[in-house]
């Protein structure tokens, strides 16, 4: 499978906010939260609509070189996401944070997701760190991320346990990518 990772341009930023949807239902699942009282996932009832909710997303495109929003392609078709965050976005001192990744579920255990998070580790040489949920309900995730940054990094990489601002709990991991 040809897996490809490109900067989302603005003309094209419908694609993310079409797989954005999908990747909140994920969570749902994984945090046990439902969606607002107007079938939004989102914890605040001002959003009506998806339509609102991509409003919010705007930024990824309105801060060029400190946020990076990736698109993922399977084959040519779209896969998933990266979002790529940089000072004064980060939630530590690292240089690069991977705010939120991914992968649609026809695409998953197939390499998509390893070969695309490499490509985007690569595209910045620096200290990065990524978090996910913790907890039992996101077992697969946790793997996910210690088997890819295993074989990124050599096993040169920390995790921990934390809890983040504006995030609550968290497994994080953090380490250092040479770039290309």
């Amino acid at each position: 499978m040809n897996v490809t990772v490109e900067r989302c341009a603005p003309d094209n930023k419908g694609m993310i906010y079409n797989l954005y949807p999908l990747y909140l239902h994920d969570l749902a699942e994984i945090r046990q939260e439902l969606p607002n009282a107007f079938g939004v996932f989102e914890d605040a009832d001002e959003y009506r609509t998806l339509q609102a909710q991509q409003a919010l997303f705007d930024i990824w495109w309105q801060k060029e070189n400190v946020l990076f929003p990736f698109l993922i392609r399977a084959d040519g078709v779209p896969a998933g996401f990266g979002l790529v965050a940089t000072p004064p976005y980060l939630v530590d001192d690292s240089e690069y944070m991977l705010n939120e990744f991914f992968i649609m579920r026809p695409f998953r255990n197939q390499g998509v997701g390893e070969r695309a998070a490499a490509d985007i580790f690569n595209r910045f040489a620096g200290n990065w760190m990524l978090f996910t949920t913790q907890g039992e309900r996101n077992l697969h995730t946790q793997h996910f991320w210690r088997k890819s940054l295993g074989n990124y990094t050599s096993g040169a990489f920390v995790e921990t346990d934390e809890i983040l601002p504006h995030y609550g709990s968290a497994k994080c991991f953090r380490f250092r990518s040479e770039g290309n």
